[in-house]
């Protein structure tokens, strides 16, 4: 666990209540998260000593700008474990993707290519920050016919939907979870963000919890003592599933 100090308090900042952490950009080189593999050591390191027992990094899968595949993942899931060996560090560290759900995944689905998992059968999936997509409800209707459980990441991050909060009620009924970024609701992404994940969390909407790191700035932004209170009685709901991904 880290001692971290913010300016209102000097408090152990401990994420050990939450466990796991299943959103993140930890492999190098493969997309806009860890440049190389020094940064990708230091970084585990950081989310060890706040007290995460389990790791599970999720480069992003888009095709225009970041045409992972499975295999390539898996292969540098691969590298990094070895060179966590050879360093000595015993984090738990495993890896999905967090798949843009557009005509590559679509593509990916009608060819029934297997995807990556967060746990089970869950896959980790988000769309256009920028506008409405079109065929969301096709491709997540089709990963549900292929027996994948649809995790919306970071719901509270398409601001578009400020003004149409009934597409999360349409989301939640067709039986997807939600994903928070946690550092939302301490307003590292701005106050339309943080107003949104407000929304969600008072709505009882949210089953898992993410830091979706990608560099320093976000692992000393979780230094937060006040954040971590926040996330505490959301845990004590019971609402909150990371739990599940222990083991």
């Amino acid at each position: 666990m880290l001692f971290f100090r913010n300016k209102k308090a000097k408090e152990l900042v401990d994420y050990g209540f939450i466990a796991v952490d299943m959103h993140s950009h930890l492999l190098p080189g493969i997309d806009d998260g860890s440049p190389d593999m020094t940064t990708s050591l230091e970084l585990i390191k950081g989310m060890q000593s706040l007290g995460y027992s389990k790791l599970v990094t999720t480069p992003h899968i888009l095709s225009d700008m970041y045409p992972n595949t499975r295999e390539g993942i898996l292969a540098k899931l691969v590298e990094v474990r070895q060179a966590m060996r050879e360093a000595g560090m015993n984090a738990e560290l495993h890896a999905a993707a967090e798949y843009f759900l557009d005509d590559h995944v679509a593509g990916l689905l009608k060819n029934k290519e297997p995807l990556l998992t967060i746990h089970a059968n869950w896959v980790l999936c988000e769309f256009s920050l920028a506008f409405p997509s079109h065929s969301l409800k096709d491709i997540l209707f089709e990963l549900q016919m292929q027996d994948y459980q649809p995790v919306i990441a970071h719901p509270e991050r398409y601001i578009y939907l400020q003004q149409s909060k009934d597409f999360y009620d349409e989301l939640k009924a067709t039986g997807c979870l939600f994903q928070l970024n946690v550092l939302a609701l301490a307003g590292h992404y701005g106050k339309a963000v943080q107003e949104l994940a407000q929304y969600l969390v008072r709505k009882g909407y949210y089953d898992l919890l993410g830091t979706d790191l990608h560099h320093f700035k976000h692992l000393e932004a979780l230094s937060d003592a006040g954040l971590v209170t926040q996330l505490r009685k959301l845990v004590d709901t019971g609402k909150i599933r990371n739990g599940e991904m222990v083991g």
